[in-house]
């Protein structure tokens, strides 16, 4: 096999390459080191911290507002009440059937009344045997009479007066008894506790009923007001008759005056919060118990 040979004017240009190779694999770091442009660092904004929250929410709530409970057990026999009309207190909202119990009444109010006439008979007989005895006494004394028929007007007219306050017991417990029966046919009337709206009814004609039950929910419409708590660094710049503005998403166009009615002279430890109550002064057209409102409390800035 026979080798080429090569040219002799090739060979400086062959050492300049082979130079070249070499200083490649001596300095790799060196070829691949590229100088990097760092950007500028951006720093991302605090998030926000209730320290730096001056708006604070919660529902609108009225004072009275509560369920009708059945006093006894009984089956409807009339309602008068319809979700959403306006009640005044003592209205009639609902009967129990009352039948049985207004017979009673009537038996026991006679009892009182014959019990009654017979006390006034025994207090009459009583004066009658005072009157012997008051007689009795003065034949004793002028010697008309023996003893025993002296005392025997005696114990007679003492017998008399125990039978009058046998009676008087007699009365008083029938008249309780009346009163009890009394009591309990008011209970077959439920009535509207307060003046407000009947928001629910829980009941229908001709339903049995428990003592306990649910039959109707009321609440009132006013004064409107509004609870919330607040961080403790405000426990001393709240007071109470401050003004605030309250607002509500469901009227976002429209805004209330309103007014602290109560401060929290204590502070909650597990949560280091303490409670505000609001009232939303009139007119509060718009508002309904229940919707969710906000306070703004910019001044306290």
């Amino acid at each position: 096999m026979q080798l080429k040979r090569v040219p002799l004017l090739a060979l400086p240009f062959l050492g300049v390459i082979l130079n070249f190779t070499a200083c490649s694999d001596n300095d790799p770091e060196t070829a691949a080191a590229a100088p990097s442009i760092s950007s500028p660092a951006y720093k991302t904004p605090p998030p926000a911290t209730p320290d730096n929250m001056y708006s604070f929410s919660g529902p609108l709530i009225v004072e009275h507002q509560l369920d009708v409970l059945a006093q006894r057990d009984g089956v409807i026999s009339k309602l008068n009440g319809e979700v959403g009309t306006r009640v005044s207190a003592g209205d009639v909202l609902a009967e129990l059937d009352n039948r049985q119990l207004v017979a009673d009444l009537e038996g026991a109010r006679s009892k009182s009344m014959g019990t009654e006439a017979e006390l006034k008979s025994w207090q009459s007989e009583a004066k009658v045997l005072d009157a012997d005895y008051e007689r009795a006494q003065k034949m004793f004394d002028a010697h008309l009479i023996p003893l025993e028929q002296f005392e025997h007007a005696k114990y007679k007219a003492e017998e008399e007066h125990w039978e009058v306050q046998r009676v008087e017991h007699a009365l008083a417990s029938a008249k309780a008894s009346q009163q009890s029966l009394e009591l309990e046919l008011e209970k077959t009337f439920v009535c509207a506790p307060f003046s407000g709206v009947l928001a629910r009814r829980y009941v229908r004609d001709q339903q049995q009923v428990a003592h306990g039950d649910r039959l109707f929910w009321i609440t009132g419409d006013g004064p409107l007001h509004m609870r919330f708590t607040l961080p403790e660094k405000f426990i001393g710049r709240i007071k109470n008759r401050m003004e605030l503005t309250l607002t509500t998403p469901d009227l976002p166009d429209q805004s209330y005056k309103s007014e602290v009615i109560e401060v929290s002279p204590v502070i909650d430890p597990s949560s280091g919060t303490f409670e505000v109550i609001v009232e939303v002064e009139k007119p509060t057209s718009g508002l309904r118990p229940g919707m969710t409102a906000r306070v703004n409390l910019d001044m306290l800035r």
